[in-house]
């Protein structure tokens, strides 16, 4: 199972949509954070385990794409923190952790 990055607005609209129906993972991820990087490995890692087939796995870049990470954390009232795992249901944040707490043992443990 992979991810798909987040880059537009609109796509981000239809994501928090999306999380009406099904649950909604987000990692915001900056490309130029070692501490991102391994959260990043840590979310693939998980990924390519046995991963929540309930569960959209999405990725936005934070440095390339602000305006969505700053929507994000305006819409679901949620301070923006990078790296950063947010878990959406209903249209608002159900769990959040960020930094060194992104790991596959604390994702598996939440979404399973």
């Amino acid at each position: 199972m992979n991810w798909k990055e987040i880059t537009t607005i609109e796509e981000w609209n239809g994501v928090l949509d999306k999380s009406s129906e099904r649950g909604q993972m987000i990692l915001k991820h900056s490309t130029s954070c070692p501490v991102s990087a391994n959260a990043l490995r840590e979310y693939e890692d998980y990924l390519k385990s046995n991963p929540n087939q309930n569960v959209d796995y999405n990725l936005v870049k934070v440095i390339e794409s602000r305006p969505v990470s700053n929507q994000i954390a305006e819409d679901i009232n949620v301070k923006h923190e990078s790296p950063q795992m947010i878990y959406i249901q209903n249209k608002s944040k159900y769990w959040a952790t960020s930094h060194w707490s992104v790991t596959k043992a604390h994702l598996t443990a939440v979404l399973e």
